[in-house]
C-alpha cells in the first residue's frame, strides 16, 4: 500500500471519529435540553397544582365557617361541607376534585396516652374493643400505647419497650411521643400491611385532647367507645350496616350524646362523656388536581375553632 493510500485511510478514520464525537455531543446536548424542558414543565405543573390545592383549602375553610354559622350545635355527614366538590375545570387543562371528611369521627390513636405521657386505661380498653370487632389481636393496643408513652415500663404482658425494638433488624427505639400519622402502626413488629389496611378506616392521629364526634363516627367506633376497664366488651348497639346510621343522620345528629350516654352504666357516663361531643374541630381535606395527564394529591388537616379555619398539616400521601 502506498503512502498516499495510507494517508487517505488515516484521514477517513479521523473524519469518522470526528463525526461520531460530534453526534455524541449533539445527542447529549439534545437530551439535556429535553430533560431541562421536562423538569421545567413538571416544576410548573407541581407549582400550579399546589396553588390549586391551596385554593381548595380556602374553599373548604369557607364551607366550614358557613357551617359553623348555620348549624353550630352538631356536625353530621349529611351537611354541605361533607358533599364532594367537582371535578371542576379550574383553568383550561386543569381540574380540581376535593372532599372533606370529619377526622374526629375516628378513634384517636394518641388518646391511648394522657397529657402526662401515661397510658390511659379507658382508651386502651376502647382500642382493644375496636381491634376485637375487626378480628385483630388485642395486644396491639398495649404495644401502641407503649410506643407513644413516655415511660420505659411495658404495659402488661402484651406491652413492649426498647428491648423489643432494639432486637429488630435494623434496630430502633420507641417513639415516646404522640404520633403524627397512623402509618406509625407499621413500626410495630409484625403488624403488617394487611392489619393496617383493615384498621386504617377507623383510626386517626390527632392531638391528645381531640374529642370524638359521635354524629359522624362509624358503628364499630361507637360500640368501641362504650368499652371501659369495667366493661371491656362495651355495648353492641350500632355495629350493624352503616346505611342505618347514615339514614338516621340525614336531618340530625344520631345517636346524640345524651342518647349514647344513656346506654352506659352510671360509673362510665362521666368518663366517656368527657371524651365525646356532637361537633368537630378537625377535618381532613383530600384535593386531587389533574393537569393534563398528570394527577397531584394533597391531604390537608384543617382545624376549625369557632369562625376560623386553618391548615395545621399537609401531606402528599394519604396516611
Amino acid at each position: 500500500m502506498s503512502l498516499r493510500s495510507r494517508q487517505r485511510g488515516v484521514a477517513l478514520l479521523t473524519a469518522i471519529l470526528l463525526v461520531a464525537l460530534g453526534t455524541i455531543l449533539a445527542t447529549g446536548i439534545a437530551y439535556q435540553n429535553a430533560m431541562t424542558a421536562r423538569r421545567g414543565v413538571a416544576t410548573f405543573a407541581f407549582d400550579q397544582s399546589l396553588g390549586v390545592a391551596e385554593a381548595a383549602e380556602a374553599l373548604a375553610a369557607y364551607a366550614l365557617v358557613q357551617d359553623a354559622k348555620e348549624s353550630a350545635s352538631f356536625d353530621t355527614p349529611a351537611e354541605n361541607w361533607a358533599k364532594p366538590f367537582g371535578p371542576v375545570e379550574v383553568t383550561p387543562g386543569v381540574a380540581l376534585e376535593a372532599k372533606l371528611d370529619d377526622a374526629t369521627g375516628r378513634f384517636n390513636l394518641n388518646s391511648l396516652v394522657d397529657a402526662n405521657g401515661v397510658a390511659d386505661a379507658t382508651s386502651v380498653a376502647q382500642f382493644k374493643a375496636l381491634l376485637k370487632s375487626l378480628e385483630l389481636e388485642e395486644k396491639w393496643a398495649s404495644l401502641l400505647a407503649d410506643w407513644i408513652d413516655r415511660d420505659h415500663e411495658p404495659l402488661g404482658f402484651d406491652g413492649a419497650e426498647d428491648s423489643l425494638y432494639s432486637s429488630q433488624t435494623p434496630a430502633y427505639r420507641t417513639l415516646d411521643r404522640p404520633i403524627s400519622s397512623i402509618s406509625e402502626l407499621l413500626a410495630l413488629p409484625g403488624f403488617g400491611r394487611e392489619r393496617y389496611l383493615k384498621l386504617a378506616p377507623y383510626v386517626v392521629a390527632l392531638p391528645q385532647d381531640a374529642k370524638l364526634n359521635i354524629c359522624t363516627a362509624s358503628g364499630l367506633v361507637l360500640d368501641a367507645l362504650s368499652a371501659t376497664p369495667n366493661n371491656p366488651d362495651g355495648e353492641q348497639e350500632y355495629g350493624g350496616p352503616q346505611s342505618v346510621l347514615d339514614k338516621s343522620r340525614q336531618s340530625a345528629c344520631f345517636p346524640g350524646k345524651q342518647v349514647f350516654l344513656g346506654t352506659l352504666s352510671e360509673a362510665d357516663r362521666q368518663i366517656v362523656g368527657a371524651r365525646i361531643e356532637e361537633t368537630s374541630k378537625y377535618f381532613r381535606l383530600t384535593s386531587i388536581v389533574t393537569v393534563g395527564n398528570t394527577q397531584f394529591a394533597l391531604y390537608s388537616l384543617l382545624y376549625r375553632n369557632g369562625g376560623q379555619v386553618r391548615p395545621i398539616m399537609r401531606s402528599f400521601s394519604s396516611d
